[in-house]
């Protein structure tokens, strides 16, 4: 079965009007549950990171900074990211979640997971806190396989419509992790990064992969580019394990991102990752939510994303 992993302590990391807010949440529960979606999945079960565990990636006074602020009754880590008394609790729990679908899904039977997580994690670097993140995900599940697990290929595949940054810096040098993101970029979109000649320094070089796109790109190109790049990237490190930072705010209803894609579009980019895994990673996926703003459109990706990882369980 597809395990996944979701806890109401999520919903306390309360951000009042802010776009990254817990109807989020909401409206995605609501909508596996009307479709009958959550009873076919797996429930997975999972402890919130440790301090130590998160500095492996984050440095100390990062982790000190969000710590403190919610301590002191909550305020801004940047002119983004807001932080209420119970973020910090809530940030490390979302972070356990997706390292423990990498447990899972790694020691079997089940091959795919959703963590249904937020904060979302794709721009905290290893010095900042930034763009709605506390701490990277997505990049803490990935150094968990590669430590824990002794696993020396990873892919991670970022469709967010804004780039990853946070997971590029954290993996920049690294020849064990492959970094891909398709996102829009330009005219001084957020965050700014993500050009195609960002490919990695040192034994990292060549095992980072952007796919920049230009706002008003078709559909049809946006799949070419994507499908194109993603292959040729999943042959040269051939994946263990793949992980994907699913973003649904390139949706065209999307108020903040949006790159004109449909729900359908989703369909596609789950269909195109999950056969890299089948191929390389013996089917091995994890799902981690990134961004999506409009609550009906990202609710009706989320449940298109989850049917497509349940038809290969």
């Amino acid at each position: 079965m597809t395990l996944l992993y979701t806890d109401p302590l999520f919903l306390k990391h309360d951000t009042g009007k802010h776009p990254e807010s817990a109807d989020r949440l909401r409206s995605i529960s609501k909508r596996l549950e009307k479709a009958g979606l959550i009873q076919k999945c797996q429930a997975g079960s999972s402890q919130p990171l440790t301090e130590p565990a998160v500095s492996k990636v984050h440095a100390a006074k990062q982790i000190q900074a969000a710590k403190q602020v919610a301590e002191h009754g909550g305020g801004m880590l940047d002119a983004d990211t807001i932080v209420c008394p119970d973020s910090f609790k809530v940030a490390l729990a979302a972070a356990g979640a997706c390292v423990a679908a990498v447990d899972a899904v790694i020691k079997g039977p089940d091959k795919n997971a959703l963590c249904l997580v937020r904060p979302p994690g794709h721009h905290a670097t290893p010095t900042h806190s930034m763009g709605f993140c506390l701490f990277n995900n997505i990049a803490l599940a990935a150094h968990h396989a590669l430590t824990t697990h002794k696993l020396t290929r990873i892919m991670i595949v970022d469709w967010d419509v804004h780039h990853g940054n946070g997971t590029q810096d954290i993996f920049y040098e690294s020849p064990e992790v492959v970094f891909f993101s398709i996102h829009r970029y330009g005219n001084g979109f957020y965050p700014g990064s993500g050009a195609a000649d960002e490919t990695g320094r040192g034994k990292g070089l060549g095992h980072i992969v952007n796919v920049p796109v230009r706002y008003g790109t078709s559909r049809k190109d946006y799949h070419d580019h994507f499908r194109r790049a993603l292959e040729k990237a999943a042959d040269k490190i051939r994946p263990e394990l793949v992980l994907i930072s699913a973003g649904f705010d390139a949706h065209v209803k999307d108020p903040i991102g949006s790159l004109g894609l449909e729900t359908e579009d989703f369909i596609v980019l789950t269909k195109e990752v999950l056969e890299i895994a089948k191929t390389h990673a013996n089917g091995r996926v994890v799902s981690c939510l990134e961004g999506g703003y409009h609550l009906e459109a990202l609710a009706e990706s989320v449940q298109a994303h989850l049917e497509e990882l349940l038809k290969t369980t």
